[in-house]
């Protein structure tokens, strides 16, 4: 069984919420940093490696690592912890897998290009409520 990474960002793990009340929590800190078109899929049955995923567009990459770094920031607060990012050095995507939930933050060009909502079309889309509003990038 693979360890799992240690953060400096991140206290030990507790208990976390439910899936779907932890996507919608990471979606609002995406939207507190200006995150655009912030999507929740419930994946749940159709994917092996986690019930959820969490996908959201950056301006350009300083603003995806921000992104990035903001998200274990608020993560470790909760106790939350990740098992990897991969991604930070190029930022073009950034995949972090914090197990039950995946967050990709992607270039508008990136995501365009690997449409991972297509991908997984079948997915249930969350309704969020975002502060900033632009959940479909409007």
């Amino acid at each position: 069984m693979a360890k799992k990474k240690t953060n400096p960002r991140t206290r030990p793990a507790k208990s976390g919420p439910p899936t779907r009340e932890k996507m919608a929590v990471m979606a609002g800190w995406l939207d507190e940093k200006q995150a655009t078109a912030v999507t929740a899929l419930d994946v749940t049955g159709l994917c092996s490696i986690a019930e959820g995923m969490v996908l959201a567009t950056a301006r350009n990459v300083r603003h995806a690592q921000a992104l990035g770094g903001h998200l274990l920031d608020r993560a470790g607060e909760q106790g939350w912890e990740y098992l990897g990012m991969e991604g930070q050095r190029t930022g073009n995507w950034l995949l972090i897998d914090f197990n039950d939930v995946v967050v990709h933050v992607f270039l508008s060009d990136t995501r365009a290009f690997y449409n991972l909502e297509g991908l997984w079309s079948e997915a249930e889309r969350l309704e969020l409520d975002l502060p900033g509003g632009d959940e479909d990038g409007d």
